[in-house]
């Protein structure tokens, strides 16, 4: 059962339903970001006053609101894609149209989360990505070690992926340094 403040699981709900209804519930969540910036292009061509009437009827701030409006409008819906979240359209935004795509397509052939997209774009920017044999290297580590990893790269102000690799390129070449001492 469903309330605005609260949702009410039976017991013994089989672990097939339970994920079932987490799916569903994350793709509302999301699709929300869509409708709402698709409700506020509509609104501008229709009403005068727009945010002012879209923040009575949300409570959402103007900030946010602009924000679903204008990812919204840099992705027509012909271009949007459902595979990927509001938030990974949102991370590619300002890119023009051509790299948006670019991005898009490998973050859903990777199936990369928007973190990952965040950090490949940075490093693409950094000369790491474009024209380079780019692998994807996947790796079981413990909770508490990844923990331990998170709250590294936190300190460095990195992102987990771009401390893990310029930790590991640092290893390397210290490595290859002392193999290089008599």
């Amino acid at each position: 059962m469903t309330r605005r403040t609260s949702l009410s699981l039976p017991p013994g709900l089989p672990l097939s339903e339970w994920r079932h209804l987490g799916r569903q519930m994350y793709l509302i969540a999301d699709s929300s970001a869509w409708w709402l910036g698709d409700w506020l292009i509509y609104g501008q061509t229709h009403y005068p006053d727009r945010y002012k009437r879209a923040i009575t009827e949300t409570s959402l701030d103007y900030q946010t609101l602009r924000n679903y409006a204008w990812i919204a409008r840099k992705f027509p819906q012909s271009r949007r894609r459902a595979k990927l979240s509001f938030q990974h359209h949102a991370e590619v935004a300002g890119l023009p149209p051509e790299e948006q795509d670019t991005w898009l397509t490998r973050a859903e052939l990777g199936g990369w989360s928007r973190n990952e997209l965040r950090s490949r774009i940075r490093a693409g920017r950094n000369g790491e990505l474009p024209g380079k044999d780019v692998s994807l290297v996947r790796m079981d580590v413990v909770a508490e070690r990844k923990e331990r990893w998170q709250k590294a790269a936190e300190a460095a102000e990195l992102e987990l992926q771009a401390w893990i690799v310029a930790t590991l390129d640092s290893a390397a070449m210290e490595a290859i340094d002392e193999g290089d001492q008599p």
